[in-house]
């Protein structure tokens, strides 16, 4: 065997090995993206920068002749630029980025056209070089997890490999960017895929790392914002803290809330959609005439706050017209992140309230930077995202004097936060539209039915006095088969519960003489009505009871309802169902996003063109895909000698111009069409 026969073979043996070990593709796959994310952060970076010079710098020479009101017009300008290049090229780089991630991760197996990283990357760098009121978070996201998919699309990967390969490029991005390889490896996993594995985290630790060592090559290994020396936090200090996380949560939520408010506002202007980043460029830059610092991504304000250089009243504007300026500019239609603006606004609400604390006890607490310094991440906790806000918050600073009450205020935020509203910033977007990437995850059933869903109510219950007779309890107890009864008094409030057992013991002590109020239990434990099954179940397990009376929460004597055993197991039966049909939804939604095509649903009555013929017999358009048939509550796999009957529900898959053709082949436009009587619900069948 000549050498040269035996290197091709060592290099085919190598080819075949490598492709068939998950490890080695998927941590060279990772390097991969790690560059790609790197390189393509540094030269976002320098993108911001050149349209930055152009707007201010250049452009501020053309206009010399407004003077200094030439700012007004600038991010109206940079609007002008936005809208067209994101309505006419990729509409899923309008925004700030993250839920669309989020979105094709959970829909369309991590599969993002390539065309969003150039329409991202020109269309935020233009909005933050013009002033808008954005941060460079999202848009990196986005840019790296279009290279990770594109990357993973060319290699025709599998959906898996595909969404590890996303999760890598957001990674990548923030651990260029911000010089927090640790952070954007935990936003991945915590953020982006939401659940934690081996290889997951192997691979989005390779990508972050080498993203990383790329940022420092050309950014320089120096933190984020430089933090002046101050005196540490004391322990008596924390409970202060904790105060801060409360409001930092109330004031993120009250930021989502906000934005996604312009965003409706400015959805239901009748304006052209393209032009509406210029109305908000101009509002925009009239704020910006009178707060400089509102411009861009702010982290200019956010030293001179760390520095001490801002007075309360300054401090307090500028926190409330960054919520402004930043709703406006993402909800008109602009590009760029939330991630900064929330640090901004974070930076100024604790620099408050670090004000305020510091005058009233100049001599106990630390400064106010060290405030602000714990307000940027518990606002950004607001996104739910606590391991992220800490671990970031700490690489962009390398100050680890306040982790302990940046610890403390972050989660105090993210769970008065999640009380507050459900949904998170990037998870609200999704929401709108109809999608829950986290319902099934972790789902717990019982947790999502009320008590009040599940109840028997008062005016469906068997109820007794207790002053019924035990001989008419008796009766009652043959007749219902019931095991348990709620007991009113005079008032028709709650007095308490008899069961069969208390009867039995009764009836074997010789006691029938006597009457309900005898036998029955009256310290008996309730529930309300807003409480969920999971709540309510470890009282029966407690207690080990088959019933529990339901009262209202205004008045606990007051019964609404009765809970049993059966309630529960009814309840939970039809949740399952539901839940089912949920998923079902979910798989067709990412079947459709990913093929291109819809689901349609055909009916065939009496008369149609089909009836009574086997699909074979049938000329089927090209296009469409016969996927199931739904016939008396049973759904059917065709097969070519599948015979069509009237009453049969025909699923198939079809692109926009199949779906008619289709519909003409198997009804033919019959005239004698007859209803369809039978509605029932499909279960699965082999046949």
């Amino acid at each position: 065997m000549s050498n040269i026969t035996r290197a091709r073979d060592n290099i085919g043996n190598f080819y075949t090995r490598f492709w068939t070990s998950e490890t080695a593709v998927m941590v060279t796959m990772a390097l991969l993206v790690g560059l790609g994310g790197g390189f393509g952060a540094v030269f976002f970076r320098w993108l911001i920068n050149a349209f930055q010079r152009f707007f201010f710098d250049t452009l501020g020479e053309w206009l010399s002749f407004m003077g200094p009101y030439y700012v007004v017009i600038v991010p109206a300008l940079g609007g002008l630029l936005v809208g067209p290049v994101i309505y006419f090229l990729a509409r899923e780089a309008k925004g700030h980025g993250v839920p669309e991630v989020m979105e094709a991760v959970a829909l369309r197996g991590g599969r993002i056209r390539p065309i969003v990283v150039v329409v991202k990357s020109l269309a935020s760098s233009i909005c933050i070089g013009s002033g808008g009121s954005v941060g460079r978070e999202g848009p990196i996201v986005q840019i790296g997890s279009v290279l990770g998919s594109t990357i993973g699309q060319l290699l025709r990967l599998s959906d898996r490999r595909i969404r590890n390969l996303v999760a890598c490029g957001a990674a990548a991005g923030i651990a260029a960017t911000f010089n927090a390889p640790i952070a954007g490896v935990m936003f991945a996993l915590e953020i982006i895929l939401a659940e934690f594995g081996l290889m997951q985290f192997t691979t989005v630790v390779v990508a972050s790392v080498t993203a990383s060592v790329i940022g420092r090559i050309y950014f320089g290994d120096v933190p984020a914002f430089p933090i002046p020396p101050y005196a540490p936090a004391s322990v008596w200090e924390l409970p202060i803290y904790a105060l801060l996380g409360v409001v930092a949560a109330f004031v993120g939520v009250g930021f989502t809330r906000i934005l996604y408010w312009f965003e409706d506002l400015f959805e239901t202007w009748r304006f052209p959609e393209y032009l509406k980043p210029v109305a908000g460029g101009l509002l925009m830059g009239l704020m910006g005439f009178g707060f400089p610092k509102l411009f861009g991504v702010g982290y200019g304000a956010i030293e001179a706050v760390l520095h001490n250089q801002l007075v309360l009243s300054t401090l307090a504007l500028l926190a409330v017209l960054k919520i402004l300026a930043t709703s406006i500019t993402i909800g008109s239609g602009g590009s760029g992140g939330v991630f900064a603006p929330s640090l901004f606004i974070g930076s100024m609400l604790g620099g408050v309230f670090g004000l305020l604390i510091h005058q009233w006890m100049p001599e106990g607490t630390a400064v106010p930077a060290a405030y602000a310094l714990v307000g940027m991440s518990a606002v950004f906790a607001a996104a739910r995202a606590p391991i992220t806000s800490i671990l970031i918050l700490f690489e962009m600073t390398q100050d680890y004097r306040i982790i302990l009450p940046l610890m403390l205020a972050t989660v105090i935020s993210t769970v008065v936060a999640h009380h507050l509203y459900r949904e998170s910033i990037y998870t609200l977007k999704l929401k709108r539209r109809g999608i829950d990437i986290y319902a099934g995850k972790n789902l717990n059933l019982m947790r999502t039915i009320l008590v009040g869903e599940a109840m028997t109510p008062i005016d469906r219950m068997v109820t007794v006095t207790p002053d019924t007779p035990l001989t008419e309890l008796a009766r009652i107890f043959d007749e219902t088969h019931h095991h348990g009864l709620v007991v009113l008094d005079e008032k028709g409030e709650l007095y308490g519960v008899v069961t069969l057992a208390d009867l039995e013991r009764a009836a074997s002590e010789q006691l029938m003489a006597g009457k309900v109020r005898d036998i029955c239990t009256t310290q008996v434990r309730t529930v309300f009505p807003d409480e969920t099954l999971e709540d309510a179940l470890r009282h029966f397990g407690a207690l080990d009871v088959g019933r529990i009376p339901v009262v209202d929460r205004a008045n606990p004597r007051h019964v609404v309802g009765l809970l049993r055993r059966g309630d529960i197991i009814r309840a939970y039966a039809q949740a399952y169902i539901n839940e089912q049909a949920r998923l079902t939804h979910m798989e067709r939604v990412q079947l459709q996003q990913r093929l291109g095509v819809h689901i349609a649903e055909i009916p065939l009555r009496e008369g149609d063109k089909a009836i009574g013929k086997t699909l074979q017999e049938l000329c089927i358009p090209p296009k469409c895909v016969i996927a199931s048939v739904r016939r008396g509550g049973r759904v059917l796999i065709p097969r070519g000698h599948t015979r069509l009957e009237a009453g049969d529900m025909v699923i198939a898959l079809v692109t926009e111009d199949g779906e008619e053709a289709l519909r003409s082949c198997l009804t033919g436009g019959g005239d004698n069409r007859q209803p369809i009587t039978s509605n029932q619900q499909p279960v699965t069948s082999n046949e």
